[in-house]
């Protein structure tokens, strides 16, 4: 399941439902307006199926929050490129799968994706 913060601005949302990318956001169909990222966000990602977590906020970019039951990705892009790197993301050959990305926190931005892995204590880089 791939989960967008309130920070990801409609236009973007619409973009991704005309490329059929499926997708519940924080406020609408998950949670509610306003929630607490760090505080109330990750406890809701832990009663989720497998759940890729797509944000702009950069305080989800952190090696403490990796967990094998979901997906952090924070789009260090900007506002209106949040759709383009959410499906390239999701078409990365790394990460195409649920089950590949699960136990990871990324960060994708213009050069590629930086990320964190449950189990290593380094974080990785890779070029699109």
């Amino acid at each position: 399941m791939n989960v967008l913060d309130e920070n990801i601005v409609s236009a973007e949302r619409e973009r991704l439902q005309s490329w059929k990318v499926h997708f519940r956001r924080i406020g609408g169909e998950l949670g509610r307006h306003g929630m607490k990222d760090r505080n109330e966000i990750i406890p809701l990602l832990h009663t989720l199926r497998k759940p890729t977590f797509f944000t702009r906020d950069q305080d989800f970019y952190q090696s403490d929050l990796r967990h094998a039951g979901y997906c952090l990705v924070y789009l260090d892009v900007a506002y209106d490129e949040a759709a383009v790197y959410i499906r390239r993301f999701l078409r990365n050959a790394f990460f195409h799968t649920q089950a590949r990305r699960m136990g990871y926190v990324v960060r994708a931005h213009h050069s590629g994706l930086s990320y964190w892995r449950a189990g290593s204590e380094r974080e990785h880089k890779v070029r699109w």
